[in-house]
């Protein structure tokens, strides 16, 4: 595990934060404090992001979050993501149910995502071009836009909360290359496999999110057999750092139901 970032804080139920893609365990910075109160709360950085290393060979991060479980000792345990961090709770729900007590996941559904709508295969488009060209600061600008969603621009979020995305993104994607290997291992088969999740799932979506995240995960709590959605208003792909308070509350109050 020496090449894994972690925090663990806290005593109780443990909690563990999952961030999404190209951020890191920032993005948890106002529900750690709080969550921690009354809950052990474990926030990894993934493998490639933040302040842990970039993967030497092939990896899977459902391993590498029930390895982390594993060694703290920390299963059955409530995993919170969004978007890559939710995909990843979500396989760890089928490849490593154990360790998994509740699923709470927020703009995706599982690991294979589908993507229709035009403006995310637009902002999608945008984004890999600039990787593809190894432009740095387009890749976080571009990246950034889901922040926003399809109906607002950034100009419409608090400054601060675009402000850290951009921190996070340009610290995580300035570990990487363009034309580096990816030696990330799919699961596959999850949306098939997604009804024998037998424990509670609970989706905070952004309403002001893309139709594909939205829609994504509330077909996920569709699919299984405990599963419900909830929808926090003026927000988009991180509800939890545009509206910490109500994002807490909501999860805090589905905890007090498991």
């Amino acid at each position: 595990m020496k090449d894994l970032f972690w925090l663990d804080t806290g005593t109780g139920r443990p909690l563990v934060l999952l961030h999404g893609g190209f951020l890191d365990h920032g993005m948890w910075d106002d529900q750690i404090p709080a969550l921690a109160r009354r809950h052990r709360v474990i926030a990894p950085d993934a493998r490639g992001h933040g302040r842990s290393a970039n993967a030497a060979e092939p990896y899977r991060l459902t391993d590498d979050l029930a390895a982390l479980l594993r060694h703290l000792e920390a299963g059955p345990a409530v995993l919170v993501g969004v978007s890559m961090g939710a995909s990843t709770a979500v396989d760890t729900a089928l490849e490593h149910p154990e360790l998994v007590g509740a699923v709470v996941v927020s703009g995706a559904g599982t690991s294979e995502p589908y993507f229709t709508d035009p403006w995310t295969t637009r902002v999608r488009a945008r984004w890999h071009a600039a990787m593809a060209a190894g432009d740095l600061d387009a890749s976080v600008e571009a990246f950034t836009l889901f922040a926003a969603g399809p109906h607002r621009t950034l100009d419409d979020l608090d400054p601060g909360v675009v402000g850290r995305l951009r921190r996070m993104t340009r610290g995580t994607m300035s570990k990487h290359a363009a034309g580096e290997p990816d030696l990330l291992v799919p699961v596959r088969e999850t949306w098939e496999r997604a009804a024998g999740i037998g424990v509670p799932v609970l989706a905070v979506n952004g309403a002001a999110d893309s139709p594909d995240h939205i829609g994504m995960a509330e077909r996920l709590v569709r699919t299984v057999a405990d599963g419900r959605a909830v929808s926090v208003d003026g927000a988009a792909h991180y509800p939890n750092m545009e509206h910490p308070e109500l994002f807490n509350e909501i999860l805090e109050g589905f905890l007090r139901t498991l």
